[in-house]
């Protein structure tokens, strides 16, 4: 199945919105109505944590967003550009602080967020310069869906994307869309856009039928494909993944079987995984193979983005993990 994305030679993978810390409880519980001991700051934000995994696989990868004038952010920047992602246009604001997500897991694993974003450098995102040049050369533009609660990214994202396109790129859209967010008409008529110009959409459970705006998965990928979405990456969890496109069968592949220590990122790093592997060239299964065992590291780890792998680090994992019964 030929990739529906625009090769890497065209210009690097972009992403656009929130660029946080995330600090989380060592216990189990029911939000944070009390003190509770805390581990981090980690890295973080849905854009952040995928463009880090799709620099890791070798892809080349830029990020656009913002950042307070903090250790928060000094520390995520480094992280960013240690593995490889452009962080030029990436803002440095002296009079917002870094976002920041706390976040706490309940004892049936769902997550309780208190998030600093709306009035953190995160929310600050402007055309400059900088952010000019990347959109000039970008080649794709990953949409995560929880940027387009921030007016700033989501104004930034339509242009980037009308941009991308214009001159040959791809788009790809994760939904995302965070109950914990501010959504409203515009944001919903923005993503519907996305979604409808999109070459790549890369849904978890029932965000599918979602983006789609019919229920029932088979109905979901005909409307979708009908609209002009070329490729889906359907998300399962523990149930693997598949990978649909209009006239060819469908591609699935199983979960690796792993410890679980902390699901958060997981979408993000099979994701960035997912979008590398198909812009240098790799063929569904092998690019789906990749975005599974990206996802399954990443959950091994404690913190947003610390099990993203390399290609090589990914392909000591899946050459000694085990994976689920189909």
């Amino acid at each position: 199945m030929t990739s529906p994305l625009a090769p890497d030679a065209l210009g690097p993978t972009i992403c656009v919105g929130e660029i946080l810390v995330e600090i989380m409880a060592t216990t189990v519980g029911r939000g944070f109505l009390q003190p509770q001991p805390l581990e981090g700051p980690f890295p973080s934000g849905a854009p952040a944590i995928f463009i880090d995994q799709c620099a890791r696989m070798g892809g080349t990868a830029a990020l656009i967003g913002s950042v307070g004038d903090d250790d928060f952010g000094r520390m995520t920047l480094a992280r960013l550009a240690r593995d490889g992602v452009d962080v030029r246009a990436v803002a440095v604001l002296p009079d917002h602080p870094t976002g920041t997500a706390f976040v706490r897991y309940r004892a049936d694993g769902a997550r309780d967020f208190v998030y600093n974003i709306a009035r953190s450098a995160a929310a600050c995102i402007a055309r400059t310069p900088a952010v000019e040049a990347v959109l000039a050369r970008a080649g794709h533009l990953h949409v995560m869906g929880s940027a387009l609660s921030i007016p700033a990214a989501a104004e930034v994202i339509v242009a980037a994307a009308t941009a991308v396109k214009a001159r040959g790129g791809s788009l790809s859209v994760d939904p995302n869309l965070r109950k914990e967010l501010a959504q409203d008409a515009a944001t919903a008529r923005t993503f519907a856009a996305l979604v409808a110009m999109a070459d790549l959409l890369l849904p978890s459970g029932d965000e599918l039928e979602r983006a789609a705006g019919v229920a029932g998965e088979a109905a979901a990928l005909e409307r979708l494909f009908a609209l002009g979405v070329r490729e889906v990456a359907l998300k399962r969890g523990v149930g693997g993944a598949s990978v649909f496109a209009a006239g060819a069968a469908p591609v699935h592949a199983p979960a690796f079987a792993v410890d679980e220590v902390d699901p958060t990122g997981a979408g993000d790093c099979f994701g960035g995984a997912y979008v590398a592997c198909r812009r240098l060239g790799l063929p569904v299964a092998e690019a789906l193979t990749y975005a599974c065992a990206a996802g399954a590291r990443n959950v091994t780890r404690r913190g947003p983005m610390e099990g993203a792998g390399t290609r090589s680090e990914l392909d000591t994992f899946i050459a000694n993990t085990p994976r689920r019964p189909c």
